[in-house]
Formats: structure tokens, C-alpha cells, sequence
């Protein structure tokens, strides 16, 4: 991949597909290609083959899906199924067909298992139950690394590279309570706390549940970074992470220092916390030569600043 290659982004508006347009036009490529939903359903077949004959990608980052959180992955299990296995299937398929030369594909930590020993290793990947919540987004994309492992497998087109970031935050985040994360629902629910002037705020659960997080633009650089290197790695999937995991409670006591909340956080036992804890161990990745970059509460601080700036027009 040079600076004149013409790139594909697919879910350009979205936390990762935006990352991704800012980090590719820092570093100098300037042949990017994007796509609203409006003018292209990933889904229908038929518009992908069309978009990729006639644009002619050489490579493609599928930032592209259907993602939320804990109320809407237990809402719409079969919205979060279908969606996505149709999004990838035909992506995946149009970029052997029409002379893709790499596709990064993302997967999940939820496909670990809920119950894993930490940090999670890649050998770790399909060796127990998953979280029940999320079970049908995680099928879907237990669908796509398989596929990116069996395209690799069977054909010699097109590298399909697999990454599998934490859970991860920055600009352009969904910040919509019913499908937003637990980062960006937590800065959602405490600035509108601390502008209402309340002086307590309940947040579900113990609060003991331990996540790792990641800035947008380090899953951005790290999906280049694996572009840039793909003679160097393996038929498998890579996980990406910082390599440090906040419980929820201090998670809710940095945010609150972000914010500006001063109020009493207190915690409701009777809702449910998910997995107990997802640390990934990104030595492999690690071991390549990349490294995340974003301080973690600088991070949190950009992206509050991005948050207020365009709330108006929030989800």
C-alpha cells in the first residue's frame, strides 16, 4: 500500500471508519474512497459488486456493521446477526472478485469466551461459552474471522487480515443510551447529570466488571500498521490493546473527573454486570513493531471536547 493506492473505508462516519479517514490522510494517503449508506447498502450484493467494478478498490478497512450495547443486542439479536454476516459476506466476496489486493476485517472481544483466563490470548478464542447478551453480534463475527482465515486459506488474491481490538472510544462515538458502550453511555448519562445538577446518579450493576479500552486511532494505526507488514504475519486473527483494563468503578470516577460530575455515584446490584472481566494479550501484535500511542484519559478529554461540540446532532 503506497500513498497513491486507492483506499477503501467502509463505515466512514462511524468511531473507527473515521479514525481511520484522519490517521491515512496524516500519513499522506490521499486516494481514499467512501460511501454513505444512503448511496450504498452493504447488504444488497448487488450494489457491492457494482460499487467495487466501477471504483476498482485495491484495498478495503470494514469498519462497516451494526454494533451497540448491552439493552440492544438483547433487543434485536437477529438485526445483529443478519446485518452483519450480510455485510461482510458481500465485501469479502467482491474484494476476491474485483482485484482487492488486502481487507482488514475487525472482530471482537466478545468472541471470547465469557468465562476466559486473562489476558486472553488468541489460542484462547472459541474454548468456552460466550456472553449470552451479545451471543448473536458475536456469531456474526466468529463468521468473519473464520472467513478471513478460510478466503486466506483457499484463495491467493486477496490478504484478508483479521484484527480484534478492545473495546474502543474516541470522536464520532455513539453516544445513544440504548446502543452505546459502557464508555460513551457513561459519559452520556454523567454529563447529563452534572447539567441537570443532580446530586446522585445510579449506573447498573457492581461496578466491578474490569474492561480495557482503546482509542479509535490506535485501532486505526494498528490496522495500516498490518496492512504495511502483511508478509509478516500469520493466517490468524490479531487482538489489539492497550495492555491495561479499569474496573467500572474507576472507570465512573475518571469519567467523573472528565465531566465535571461532583455528585455521589451509587450502583444497582439487581442489574446485570456481563462478563467479569476482557484484558487481550496483544504480544503478537506487539511483537510486530506496533504500540498504542493515545494517554488514556487525554483521550477521554478529546473526546468529551468532540461530545460537546456536536451533541446537537448526537443519536
Amino acid at each position: 500500500m503506497n500513498v497513491n493506492s486507492k483506499i477503501y473505508v467502509a463505515g466512514h462516519t462511524g468511531l473507527l471508519g473515521s479514525a481511520l479517514i484522519r490517521v491515512l490522510s496524516n500519513k499522506g494517503y490521499g486516494n481514499i474512497i467512501t460511501r454513505s449508506h444512503a448511496d450504498l447498502d452493504l447488504t444488497d450484493r448487488k450494489q457491492v459488486e457494482n460499487y467495487f467494478i466501477n471504483e476498482k478498490p485495491e484495498f478495503v478497512f470494514l469498519a462497516a456493521g451494526k454494533v451497540g450495547g448491552i439493552i440492544s443486542n438483547r433487543t434485536y439479536p437477529a438485526d445483529y446477526l443478519h446485518i452483519n454476516i450480510a455485510i461482510q459476506d458481500n465485501v469479502f466476496e467482491s474484494s476476491k472478485n474485483f482485484g482487492v489486493k488486502a481487507l482488514v476485517y475487525y472482530g471482537s472481544s466478545c468472541t471470547y469466551p465469557k468465562i476466559c483466563e486473562q489476558p486472553m490470548k488468541e489460542e484462547y478464542w472459541l474454548t468456552g461459552a460466550l456472553e449470552d447478551t451479545s451471543a448473536a453480534y458475536a456469531a456474526a463475527k466468529i463468521a468473519g474471522i473464520i472467513g478471513c482465515r478460510s478466503y486466506n486459506q483457499q484463495f491467493n488474491s486477496t490478504k484478508y487480515i483479521c484484527l480484534i481490538p478492545n473495546s474502543m472510544f474516541g470522536p464520532h462515538d455513539n453516544f445513544d443510551l440504548e446502543n452505546a458502550h459502557v464508555l460513551s453511555s457513561l459519559m452520556k448519562k454523567l454529563h447529563d447529570a452534572k447539567t441537570a445538577h443532580q446530586n446522585e446518579i445510579v449506573l447498573w450493576g457492581s461496578g466491578s466488571p474490569r474492561r480495557e479500552f482503546i482509542h479509535s486511532e490506535d485501532t486505526a494505526r494498528a490496522s495500516i500498521f498490518m496492512v504495511e507488514n502483511s508478509e509478516k504475519l500469520e493466517n490468524r486473527h490479531y487482538n489489539a490493546g492497550t495492555g491495561t483494563d479499569y474496573s467500572i468503578k474507576e472507570l465512573a470516577e475518571i469519567m467523573s473527573d472528565v465531566v465535571g460530575y461532583k455528585g455521589k455515584i451509587t450502583w444497582d446490584t439487581s442489574k446485570p454486570d456481563g462478563t467479569p472481566r476482557k484484558l487481550l494479550d496483544s504480544s503478537r501484535i506487539l511483537s510486530l513493531g506496533w504500540k498504542p500511542q493515545v494517554n488514556f484519559k487525554q483521550g477521554l478529554e478529546e473526546t468529551y471536547v468532540w461530545f460537546l461540540h456536536n451533541r446537537p446532532g448526537l443519536k
